[in-house]
């Protein structure tokens, strides 16, 4: 059976990381999450007092970063290290939340990011997702879906999500932190979020992750034969 990409870019809380996990599962490829490599860099920056607005600050931090995404021998979840250590958890704080769109839209950042991304690629059968996939990082990618949902369902999403590791976070917060990421991702000089040209826009505001899985999997079965 043909090896595919499958790029899968959208707006913040909208699943992309749900869906492209049960995809790599259902086509036994691997999932490749781009925002935990932007999450690990920001947290990184954000421990070390590391200015990323300034450019040789941010040139200097890059260069003792190693990211790299392992296997959890009991759970079979892939998760992102950073430096040999396991962040999975602590890039989900909102404090790295309400930072990282301004990180990622460094081009530096950008740059360093892709780079490791366009690598994992090369042998096909991965599943990614994030905000440039389909147009930046893997722009002849065979499948490109682009997911959407209405705001107020993504806050609820989001804020769900939020307070379980969190319980003083408020909807008011999280609301905030989505208009400031989605203003930043689209508004970016550098790789700004786009739906790309051949993606294929999936609404998932009224779909269960069931349903949504059942379409994306016959837009890949459809490629792959």
């Amino acid at each position: 059976m043909k090896r595919i990409i499958v790029a899968i870019d959208g707006w913040s809380s909208c699943g992309k990381s749900t869906l492209a996990k049960q995809m790599a599962k259902e086509l036994g490829y691997i999932y490749v999450d781009s925002g935990a490599m932007y999450r690990a860099v920001t947290l990184y920056f954000l421990r070390n007092h590391v200015d990323w607005e300034d450019v040789k600050a941010v040139e200097d931090a890059l260069e003792n970063i190693e990211l790299d995404f392992r296997q959890n021998e009991q759970n079979g979840v892939i998760e992102i290290y950073l430096n040999d250590e396991n962040v999975e958890y602590l890039i989900r704080d909102l404090i790295v939340a309400e930072k990282v769109s301004e990180v990622a839209a460094v081009k530096a950042v950008r740059e360093f990011a892709v780079a490791q991304q366009q690598k994992l690629g090369k042998k096909k059968g991965i599943v990614m997702d994030g905000r440039d996939i389909g147009t930046v990082v893997f722009p002849k990618a065979e499948l490109k879906i682009f997911m959407t949902a209405d705001n107020a369902v993504r806050v609820e999403r989001r804020f769900k999500e939020l307070v379980e590791k969190n319980p003083n976070v408020t909807i008011e917060e999280v609301a905030e932190n989505i208009q400031m990421r989605d203003y930043i991702d689209s508004n970016r000089a550098v790789s700004p979020l786009r739906q790309a040209k051949e993606a294929v826009l999936i609404d998932n505001t009224n779909l269960t992750q069931e349903e949504q899985l059942k379409k994306a999997l016959k837009l890949a079965k459809n490629i792959t034969g």
